[in-house]
C-alpha cells in the first residue's frame, strides 16, 4: 500500500465486505480484518517511519481517509444489523393479544375490564361534563412553586405540615416533589387562562396524588383525586354549595347528602371540609364512618385572593371557588367497600365485582 490506488482498493474490498455482512459477529470480524492491528491499514501505518517526511505526510492523510471511511462503513452497517435482528427478535417474542383462548365449561375464559378506579374516575368525569365543566389534566411531578407557593403555602409556612410530601433528588433541595394534590393543575389553568386562554373557569382536574400516608381504612400513600375549579364573575359560596349538593345527589343517589363544615386551607377562605351521607349504614354509625353517619369526602371553599394575585388574576374583578376530593373515598363509599386498601391488593376475587 505505497500510493492511492491502493487505498482506494483497500476501500472498495471493506465496502464489499460490509456488505456481505449478515450479523453482528460477521461485521465484527470485518472490522478486525480491515481496522485491526493485523490489518494493511495498521501495518501500513507501522510502516510510515521509513519514509521521508513529505512521502509520511502524504501517506499518513491516505490512510486517515482509508480507516475513517471503514469505519463508517462498518459503523453504519453494524447499526442496521442490529436493527433488523431487533426487528427479527420482537417478531418472534412478540404476543398475540388478539388470540382468544375458549374456556372449558366449569373454568370459562373472561375478559379483563377496568379497575373500579378507573371506572370511578370515568363516572366522575361524566358527572362534572354533565354539569358544565371541562376536564383538565397536568404533571405528577412538579415544582414547589405549583405544589404550595402559589397555593399561598410559601416555604416554612405551618400548613405545609398538612400535607407529608415525597420530595425527589432533582435540583435543590425540596424544590421537585410528586404533587400531593392535584391543586396544581389550578395555578397551570389560571396562569394559561392569564397568557391568553382567557377566562372565566369552569373545569375539574382528575389524577394520582402522593403523600406519606400509613394505609388503613380510609387512607393510601398513592390516591387518586378529583378537584374542580370556577372562576367567573359574582361567584359566592352559595354557588360551591349547590355544586356539592348537585354533585352529591348525581353520582350517589337522591338519598346520599352533603354537608359542610368550617376548615381551614391556606388556599381558599372562607374553606370548609365536605361530608356525605355514609353509604354503608346510612347514617346510623359504622367502623368505616367512625360511628358518625358521615364520610369526609374532600374539602373546598373560595379561593384564596392571594392565589388569584400569585397568577395575576384580579380578585375585584373575578371571584371563584375550589373543592377536591378522592376518586378512592367515592369508589369506597358507592360501593360500600369497608376497607379502601381493598382497592390495591389485587385480589381477583373482589375485582371481579365490578
Amino acid at each position: 500500500m505505497s500510493d492511492a490506488v491502493d487505498i482506494e482498493v483497500l476501500i472498495d474490498q471493506a465496502r464489499t465486505a460490509v456488505a456481505a455482512a449478515g450479523s453482528t459477529e460477521e461485521i465484527s470480524q470485518v472490522a478486525v480484518s480491515f481496522t485491526g492491528k493485523k490489518s494493511p491499514v495498521a501495518e501500513a501505518h507501522r510502516g510510515l517511519g521509513a519514509l521521508d517526511p513529505e512521502a509520511r505526510k502524504e501517506l499518513g492523510r491516505l490512510l486517515h481517509t482509508a480507516r475513517t471511511t471503514i469505519e463508517e462503513l462498518i459503523e453504519q452497517r453494524r447499526t442496521e444489523i442490529s436493527f433488523d435482528e431487533l426487528s427479527r427478535e420482537m417478531v418472534a417474542s412478540k404476543i398475540d393479544l388478539s388470540e382468544f383462548v375458549p374456556g372449558s365449561l366449569t373454568a370459562p375464559s373472561s375478559r379483563g375490564h377496568l379497575h373500579l378506579v378507573s371506572q370511578t374516575r370515568d363516572a366522575l368525569e361524566d358527572v362534572f361534563v354533565g354539569m358544565g365543566f371541562e376536564v383538565a389534566e397536568g404533571p405528577e411531578i412538579e415544582t414547589d412553586w405549583f405544589n404550595f407557593g402559589a397555593l399561598n403555602i410559601p416555604p416554612a409556612h405551618p400548613a405545609r405540615g398538612m400535607w407529608d410530601t415525597f420530595y425527589l433528588s432533582l435540583g435543590e433541595p425540596e424544590t421537585t416533589l410528586l404533587r400531593t394534590h392535584t391543586s396544581p393543575v389550578q395555578i397551570h389553568l389560571m396562569e394559561e387562562a392569564v397568557l391568553g386562554g382567557g377566562l372565566p373557569i369552569h373545569a375539574v382536574m382528575p389524577g394520582r396524588c402522593y403523600r406519606r400516608d400509613t394505609p388503613d381504612a380510609r387512607h393510601l400513600p398513592v390516591f387518586h383525586q378529583i378537584e374542580g375549579l370556577v372562576v367567573d364573575k359574582g361567584i359566592t359560596f352559595a354557588d360551591l354549595a349547590g355544586t356539592i349538593e348537585v354533585f352529591t345527589t348525581a353520582y350517589f343517589g337522591p338519598d346520599i347528602h352533603s354537608r359542610l363544615r368550617p376548615a381551614y386551607f391556606p388556599f381558599t377562605e372562607p374553606s370548609a371540609e365536605f361530608e356525605v351521607t355514609c353509604t354503608i349504614c346510612h347514617g346510623d354509625g359504622c367502623r368505616t364512618c367512625s360511628q358518625t353517619g358521615w364520610i369526609e369526602l374532600g374539602g373546598c371553599g373560595m379561593v384564596d385572593p392571594a392565589v388569584f394575585d400569585a397568577v395575576g388574576i384580579d380578585s375585584d374583578e373575578w371571584t371563584g371557588f375550589a373543592f377536591g376530593f378522592g376518586i378512592d373515598r367515592c369508589a369506597q363509599m358507592r360501593h360500600q367497600i369497608a376497607d379502601m386498601r381493598a382497592l390495591i391488593e389485587n385480589d381477583i376475587r373482589f375485582l371481579r365485582q365490578f
